[in-house]
């Protein structure tokens, strides 16, 4: 009840002055930084979020921000006012380019009273405890993941984890996934799904889809060995199955020269059950975690993250191949001279049974093109 009185005294959000800012509060402990940003537009807060940017853990806490500032509106327009929690060397220079930039005046401040100040300390509260609770969550990682290389026989607690799915229906489609987690969680920037494309491919054949999507990866590994430009080899490799997929992991890492790298098979419980999952290492009987284990709850978030991006993988291509027609494959044919077809013949199969004259007819498309559109479908007839 006290804290809840505290944070109905505290309501002063939403400033009045502020029509249109981004505010940057940034605060520093452990080595790390957090920073805080609140984002007002026509007069309200829209939200915030905590950036945790990677710095040399030396770094000032005004160079931290002051790289991650202007880095931000790499990818977006910024408002009229940037309002920064210290000071930082380059503001004078920060304003004049967002400026230049937005083609109208843009302020880069530090408030030092009033109500911006006020709103600034709030924000810097905000920040402090953002990663209070994020080194609180990394300490619990960290001893979860030391757990885990106990638990695989590990040297030490893994730092780069790969975890592998794939998703199909009916054999339709089908997609692999990889993700790669860490000390501090998931590094979507890494994430890769794989189209398959082998033509041998049986339909629904899981272990056939798990070797191509290991091979294009480890393939890639070997060859770019010594190579700083490539991903490291991960610590331990998680793959969705039983004994069989783990054999087949087994069998492609073997082949590269890579049979050092920890592999193990998850594989769901009777019924998909949720807990009742048996991991399997290669020489080991199967183990059963308890089903309240922080460990196995790492695991089962991992194979679930896979799962997660696996299927929207398998979504997306579905969805491209029930929308593709036969004229995306006609050479010289873009989004015009598709939608000046489909709506002068009405469908794709009526523009492949057109007659050149009748194809010339259609405005954009010339004569030698009407010829490249009925050699297209009459070539292959």
């Amino acid at each position: 009840m006290t804290a809840l009185s505290h944070i109905q005294s505290r309501q002063g959000i939403n400033q009045h002055t502020l029509k249109e800012a981004d505010v940057f509060a940034a605060h520093q402990g452990a080595g790390h930084t957090c920073i805080q940003v609140f984002f007002f537009r026509t007069g309200n807060n829209w939200g915030n979020r905590a950036y945790f940017p990677r710095a040399d853990k030396s770094m000032p806490v005004e160079e931290v921000l002051e790289s991650f500032v202007a880095q931000f509106y790499d990818d977006k327009p910024p408002p009229k006012l940037v309002l920064l929690s210290h000071d930082i060397a380059s503001r004078r220079l920060l304003a004049e380019a967002l400026s230049l930039r937005a083609g109208h005046n843009i302020s880069v401040a530090q408030p030092v009273r009033g109500e911006k100040r006020e709103l600034m300390e709030h924000a810097l509260v905000n920040a402090r405890e953002a990663l209070a609770r994020r080194l609180a969550e990394s300490s619990s990682q960290t001893a979860i993941l030391v757990r885990l290389a106990e638990l695989f026989d590990l040297d030490e607690a893994p730092e780069r984890i790969e975890v592998y799915d794939n998703s199909h229906i009916s054999g339709a489609n089908p997609v692999g996934a990889m993700i790669v987690a860490g000390p501090d969680g998931f590094t979507k920037g890494q994430y890769r799904k794989f189209n398959m494309r082998s033509e041998d491919l049986a339909p629904g054949d899981d272990y056939a889809m798990m070797r191509e999507m290991l091979t294009r990866r480890f393939s890639k590994l070997a060859k770019e060995k010594g190579d700083a430009s490539g991903w490291a080899a991960p610590d331990l490799v998680l793959i969705d199955g039983g004994p069989g997929q783990l054999g087949t992991a087994h069998a492609v890492l073997d082949e590269f020269g890579l049979s050092d790298i920890k592999v193990a098979a998850v594989a769901k419980g009777p019924d998909r059950n949720a807990g009742r999952e048996r991991i399997y290492l290669r020489g080991k009987d199967p183990l059963l975690l308890e089903p309240r284990d922080p460990v196995l709850y790492c695991i089962q978030r991992f194979r679930d993250e896979a799962h997660r991006f696996a299927v929207g993988a398998h979504r997306a291509r579905r969805k491209k191949a029930i929308t593709a027609s036969p004229l995306d494959e006609v050479p010289g044919i873009g989004p015009s001279r598709k939608r000046a077809l489909l709506q002068h013949f009405g469908s794709a199969k009526a523009v492949s049974r057109a007659g050149i004259a009748d194809l010339a007819a259609v405005g954009g498309i010339s004569a030698q093109m009407a010829r490249t559109i009925y050699d297209h479908f009459h070539e292959r007839g």
